[in-house]
């Protein structure tokens, strides 16, 4: 864990560190390493600020309070921060913990993509499967086959509803919202 700390218009003498890095240890619990943490401590006027940034493995955490004593607003800072590195752990945890043992995780379904030129090609006039792809399918609730979605580079995803246990595939229309597609089998 680094630690880096400044202080506007606040003096950091080690005794004040020591405190910050004491109390900052029940924090990394939370985190994966490698963890990278910068603590601002600002005074404005009558305003006691502390900021707390947590780059990890995992992603980053931010959280800034404000009070009339800098040792409340760290500890409202602190407290807040550790809430969110308690999300980001238990998110972790129940997404390996929904994920299906190694040898089902390997099921896959086939996507036939079908050209539109191919249904004026020549022939027999059928359209024609162009490109096959292997696509794996991730127990996943609706919202999280969502955030995929966003960070995919193609307008579907095909999942397993972890609730229903059902495949489903969620897509992106053309008015930028998300359509669901759930067979009833």
């Amino acid at each position: 864990m680094n630690i880096e700390y400044v202080g506007r218009g606040y003096s950091l003498d080690d005794r004040i560190r020591g405190i910050i890095e004491e109390k900052l240890d029940k924090l990394d619990r939370f985190l994966e390493e490698p963890v990278e943490i910068r603590v601002t401590l600002e005074v404005e006027k009558h305003r006691q600020i502390s900021e707390i940034h947590v780059s990890h493995k995992l992603g980053v955490l931010q959280a800034r309070e404000e009070a009339e004593d800098m040792y409340d607003a760290f500890n409202a800072a602190l407290s807040k921060a550790e809430k969110q590195a308690r999300r980001s752990r238990k998110k972790l945890t129940d997404r390996k913990r929904r994920a299906e043992p190694a040898h089902q995780a390997l099921q896959h379904w086939a996507v036939d993509v079908v050209e539109a030129a191919s249904l004026r090609s020549g022939g027999d006039g059928r359209p024609r499967v162009i490109r096959s792809s292997q696509i794996r399918i991730k127990p996943m609730s609706i919202d999280e086959a969502a955030l995929e979605l966003e960070d995919s580079k193609h307008d579907f995803v095909v999942f397993r509803d972890a609730s229903t246990d059902k495949v489903n595939v969620l897509y992106k229309r053309k008015d930028d919202n998300y359509g669901l597609i759930a067979p009833e089998l």
